[in-house]
């Protein structure tokens, strides 16, 4: 519904200069996880400019902003699915992107006073070997969680992938998250492995069992077309009901 806007409050906007106060800058950062050789890992880029250059960092870039109240540019969802095909050469609409959090620590980035807004995407292992480098960006890899605890990573980089990672192992548990983790149709075992490798830890097969279970009565999961050949029978296989 649009709003009526007051003669009175058209010649305050017309009159106001955004210029006369202090504006910090945005940016979107996406933390790329997927599951490559068992093992989860991020996606991270080498910048090509100062500052950090040479540095790797986790796929972003500025929001564009518009000039006027009528042009105001555009929405940070948009933004961050457009700093995904520039930089990775994936299509936001094969992957699952979703806001994390915002960063806003003042001294975040030495050129000026920029907030970020952080979003976590998630793969599926088939499309990680179409990632590209792209935009401004000079590289990019695959990184395990063991090989990040090495590495320098520019700005404030690391809390935006360890906040991204405490928020997929939650919803893990909980969600359908996996269904970006996983192919399109999977076995019971396929998918325990998913939520033991995101988890970190052993799962028990029992257990897991009971919990798989309950994604069928919720409604989470159904049973899909056709078997999986194993060593020792086929299996049935299932695949998620997304909304």
């Amino acid at each position: 519904m649009s709003r009526k806007v007051t003669s009175e409050e058209k010649q305050f906007l017309e009159s106001y200069r955004p210029g006369d106060y202090p504006r910090p800058s945005v940016t979107v950062d996406l933390v790329i996880f997927t599951i490559i050789d068992a093992r989860l890992v991020v996606l991270l880029v080498k910048r090509k400019e100062h500052p950090f250059k040479g540095s790797w960092v986790v796929p972003g870039g500025f929001v564009r902003v518009g000039e006027s109240a009528n042009e105001q540019g555009e929405d940070l969802d948009a933004a961050a699915k457009r700093e995904l095909a520039e930089e990775t050469g994936l299509d936001p609409e094969r992957v699952h992107v979703e806001q994390l959090a915002t960063f806003g620590r003042a001294g975040r980035d030495p050129r000026m006073r920029v907030i970020s807004v952080g979003y976590v995407a998630l793969v599926r292992p088939d499309l990680a070997p179409i990632v590209k480098a792209g935009g401004d960006v000079s590289d990019v890899k695959w990184v395990s969680m063991d090989e990040l605890k090495k590495l320098e990573l520019g700005f404030d980089h690391r809390e935006i992938v360890t906040t991204a990672l405490t928020r997929i192992r939650a919803e893990v548990e909980s969600s359908d998250v996996a269904f970006d983790l996983v192919p399109l149709t999977f076995t019971i075992p396929e998918l325990r492995n998913v939520h033991a490798i995101v988890l970190d830890k052993d799962m028990d097969p029992g257990n897991f069992r009971r919990k798989f279970n309950r994604m069928l009565e919720d409604g989470l999961i159904e049973q899909a077309p056709g078997k999986r050949i194993t060593t020792s029978k086929p299996a049935t296989v299932y695949r998620f009901k997304r909304k």
